[in-house]
């Protein structure tokens, strides 16, 4: 059966997702922020949570790993290159390491530059990518431990994936990179289409995410920087909007 992907809404902009594999009754949490609202979600699903995947250490993250494996027992996974920031992680991966949800798996690929030891989760047979604060829909991270030569790399390497990919990214900053990609590309009909439609959602509090691959390759100006320098200059002035 297909996975069942759920999206939590918590503290002010963040998302965290719960997989649920309908086959094993496994059930992930990825990047939980906080715990109780996860534990509560899981419970009105009859999902029993059995692991955590972390992308990155920031606190808005992995807030509620402690909790969360305390209440379930469930098993944490993250970035081998950030251990020393997760003490509660029980596995850790890197580049090319599997991890699975009963019969799915996933590969782990490495997307440093918002942090260092940043990792996506990617469930090629799903059409599924878990990728944090590395690609938003219309944007990308911040550049708090990395290169804009890094985060171009990782651009690259996420717009060459299935343009059906669903892309699920951990907060609500759609609308704040939209308002950029117009004054970025002005020029860009696909930009313009596609925040009239994130302006209309957001003024009913509905969310813009997940996103896709498509959606990207055609309205992210990160993803669609000609080099790393351009990318450079199109991170400062975001930082700057």
């Amino acid at each position: 059966m297909a996975l069942e992907i759920a999206r939590l809404p918590v503290l002010s902009d963040n998302y965290v997702w719960l997989m649920h594999d309908p086959d094993s009754r496994e059930t992930v949490v990825i990047d939980p922020s906080v715990a109780e609202p996860v534990l509560e979600a899981a419970a009105e699903r009859g999902w029993t949570i059995t692991q955590i995947w972390n992308t990155h250490w920031h606190g808005d993250h992995t807030g509620g790993n402690a909790a969360i494996k305390a209440a379930t027992g469930c098993t944490i996974t993250g970035p081998a290159a950030e251990a020393a920031k997760i003490p509660t992680l029980d596995r850790t991966v890197a580049e090319g390491d599997q991890v699975s949800i009963g019969g799915h798996k996933a590969k782990v690929l490495e997307v440093p530059a918002h942090t260092a030891g940043h990792i996506a989760y990617h469930l090629a047979d799903d059409a599924v990518v878990f990728v944090g604060d590395t690609l938003f829909a219309m944007g990308c991270g911040r550049l708090f431990e990395g290169t804009p030569a890094q985060m171009f790399v990782n651009m690259q390497r996420l717009k060459a994936l299935p343009e059906d990919t669903t892309v699920y990214c951990a907060h609500e900053y759609t609308q704040s990179n939209g308002r950029f990609a117009l004054v970025a590309e002005p020029d860009n009909a696909a930009i313009r289409e596609r925040m009239a439609n994130v302006d209309a959602a957001r003024s009913r509090s509905e969310p813009t995410v997940p996103t896709t691959i498509a959606q990207e390759r055609a309205t992210n100006v990160f993803m669609r920087a000609r080099d790393a320098e351009h990318l450079r200059q199109l991170r400062a002035a975001k930082d700057s909007f």
